[in-house]
Order: C-alpha cells, then structure tokens, then sequence
C-alpha cells in the first residue's frame, strides 16, 4: 500500500528555473495511481531569516493545459507589448547566466580549497609521528583551526 502512495506523489519528469537567489520555479509532471498525469508548478522561496523554504504549489490538469499556456502567453504578451514595450526582457537571462557562472566558479574554487586542505591533512597525517602532533599542538593548533573553519564554524556559505 506504502509503494501505491509514493507512485502517486512521485515526478515522471521535472525541471526547475532559477530566479535569483531566493526564489526557485519547479516544474514537475506527476503519475496519479490510475496512470493519468498532471503537472505541479511549484515556487519555492528561501524565508529571510534563514529558516527553510515558504512554497506555493499550483496543481494543472490536462484538460487545462491548452488554456492555461494560451491564457500564459496572452498576458506575458500583453505586458511585453502594450505596457512595457522598451523594456530589455533579456536582461535577466543575461544576469541569471552570468550569476549561473560565477556561483560555478566560486563553487570550482571552494571545491578545489577543500580538496587542498584535504590533501595537506592527509599528508600530515601520514607523515606525523606523535611529535610532530605535539609541535602543532604547542603551535596553537593552527591546523586545527583550519579544519574547524571548514566544518561551519565562522563560514558564511548559504544560498
């Protein structure tokens, strides 16, 4: 009975927009247990203070799709010609391109810190002798503290 549920809620496909740094757009294609299909559009919003995700779930049938993506492209049109004709509507796609690479970049960069500092400890550790512990320890720790800084201590990594 546990699987037959799970069938319902899982995605037979899904994608997702990024829109900015807070807000996320899902798309998801979703199996119902007589094997008809509906889509969930979900947004998805990181809350101010940190504290997880606000979501708004919208729920499309078939027999609406045909009517909905008219309706849709009706109304973007109308904005992109009538109210806001001069706008640059592919300013975002550039910017979100441009965020999109520098996140993989920095995240290339992380990456590689970490595999650094992994590497070090490794060859510290293999290397050391109870010594060479105790030098670091009487050392102030500094290694210590390198590690400490990796596990979330003062980093502010969140997206």
């Amino acid at each position: 009975m546990e699987n037959e549920s799970n069938k319902r809620i899982d995605s037979v496909f899904s994608t997702k927009v990024r829109a900015g740094k807070r807000r996320t757009y899902f798309f998801d294609v979703r199996q119902t247990k007589g094997n008809d299909y509906y889509i969930t559009l979900t947004e998805s919003t990181k809350r101010y203070n940190g504290d997880g995700y606000e979501r708004h779930k919208l729920f499309l049938y078939k027999e609406d799709f045909n009517r909905f993506i008219d309706s849709l492209q009706e109304t973007i049109d109308y904005v992109k010609t009538e109210l806001l004709p001069e706008y640059d509507y592919d300013e975002f796609t550039r910017r979100q391109e441009e965020w999109e690479e520098k996140r993989a970049a920095e995240d290339a960069e992380n990456h590689q810190e970490n595999k650094t500092v992994s590497q070090a400890g490794d060859e510290n550790t293999e290397e050391d002798t109870g010594a060479g512990k105790d030098a670091a320890d009487e050392d102030g720790g500094e290694e210590a503290g390198v590690e400490n800084s990796l596990d979330g201590g003062d980093d502010d990594i969140s997206w």
